[in-house]
């Protein structure tokens, strides 16, 4: 509605670069859509000739960006030489490389230096991020701060002066590789996760998706091994990597599945280290061999609040066949400590057969949970099940809020109770 209001404001009349250039720069990414619906230029500039597809790159504004590709030439170069890809590869903009390569950039477009993508990822990679900053000559100290993705992978931004780079570089070089025909040792890209200590940084996801990619027997065992090693960072790498395998295999037969719970089950057992404890409960929450389910229910009660999350939510599948431990660690998981856990278990309980009445009297117990969020998935889970009892909870919430962040639960009940019955 207001979209169509916005364009309509812009009929009759010329839309200027300008104004596209404008919105870019405020990362209203609605009003680029709006603009480009009423006839703006995609490859607008601003006066050092800068296109608004760069400028989006340039301030790390996925949204932006994604609003430009439809439209923009992704092989225009800006006045520096580099096109929006090199942009994106200079910053270290992991995610908006990703999204341009995947919308057809081209790799062989070169910089002033003669680098193509691979070779400037490769040199930023190599250089560090702070030492390049440095070579700028630019004055002052660098700062430094944590940003995180719409994935959820996090990444360091570092700012010297007017320039800000992320620090995604080798997870871009580890995409970019394969593409190129290039496929690194198995303990190259393990070095390449253990150089950033934070597992969520974007290169983890990168390198252990790299090597789930190859479909490799080897790569397996190799993962595998890493069970016994004294650090436990290279433990989480062997288990994240085992976990994706089976995670993203596609075969109908699901090779992978009974090898991870055979690994996965002992060892998850002495696991120390709560990353990684937190890992191998994922995968075992993923697995759809049945051998998952008791040591799930365990996990459920585990000390650290992460490893329990993901065990109750992978109990889904034991409730849906009325496993009755598996429905009494979700009741317990319902008043756990943690609001994410109590939420999981809502979430988790709701799929008992609609016959099991202890799995609606446990929803309806979570009413009058002190935490909203809780409250709200309690009670859409009720109303799913056709029970009235948290009517009250969602009486009080706006359906029509699209930024609301329970809009999308709040739209399956409109449905249900429209089609669903």
């Amino acid at each position: 509605m207001a979209g169509r209001g916005c364009t309509a404001g812009y009929e009759g009349r010329g839309v200027s670069g300008e104004s596209l250039i404008e919105a870019v720069r405020r990362g209203d990414a609605q009003a680029v859509d709006v603009l480009l619906e009423a006839g703006a230029d995609p490859d607008s500039a601003d006066a050092c000739g800068t296109s608004a597809l760069c400028l989006a790159v340039d301030a790390f504004d996925l949204n932006t960006v994604e609003a430009l590709l439809a439209s923009s030439r992704l092989h225009h170069t800006a006045a520096d030489g580099h096109s929006p890809l090199l942009r994106a590869i200079d910053r270290g903009a992991c995610d908006i490389a990703e999204t341009l390569i995947r919308h057809g950039a081209s790799l062989s477009v070169k910089d002033a230096e003669g680098r193509d993508a691979l070779a400037l990822a490769r040199h930023w990679h190599r250089t560090g991020v702070a030492n390049e900053l440095r070579r700028s000559g630019r004055p002052g100290p660098i700062r430094r701060g944590t940003v995180r993705s719409a994935s959820g992978a996090t990444c360091e931004e570092l700012s010297l002066g007017d320039l800000t780079v992320r620090t995604g570089h080798t997870a871009i070089l580890t995409m970019l590789e394969p593409r190129y025909g290039i496929l690194p040792s198995f303990e190259e890209l393990l070095s390449r996760a253990l150089a950033e200590p934070d597992v969520d940084h974007e290169v983890w996801w990168a390198t252990t998706h790299a090597l789930q990619q190859r479909h490799d027997r080897a790569v397996w065992d190799a993962a595998a091994a890493l069970r016994d090693r004294a650090d436990p960072l290279e433990r989480y790498f062997g288990a994240e990597v085992l976990r994706v395998t089976n995670l993203l295999d596609e075969s109908d037969d699901s090779p992978f599945d009974a090898p991870l719970v055979d690994l996965f089950v002992p060892w998850v057992a002495q696991e120390p280290e709560p990353r990684v404890a937190g890992a191998l409960t994922a995968g075992l929450a993923d697995a759809l061999d049945s051998r998952a389910e008791e040591p799930l229910t365990m996990l459920a009660r585990h000390h650290d609040s992460k490893v329990r999350q993901w065990a109750v939510n992978g109990l889904h599948h034991a409730v849906e066949t009325e496993n009755p431990k598996a429905l009494a660690a979700l009741t317990q998981g319902t008043k756990d400590e943690c609001a994410a856990v109590r939420q999981a278990a809502c979430r988790a309980i709701a799929c008992a057969p609609p016959h099991v009445e202890d799995a609606a009297e446990a929803l309806a117990s979570c009413l009058a949970d002190p935490d909203e969020s809780v409250r709200v998935e309690a009670a859409v889970r009720l109303a799913l099940r056709d029970d009235p009892r948290g009517d009250a909870v969602l009486d009080g919430l706006d359906a029509t809020d699209r930024n609301s962040p329970y809009h999308w639960l709040l739209y399956d009940v409109h449905h249900h109770r429209t089609w669903g019955r």
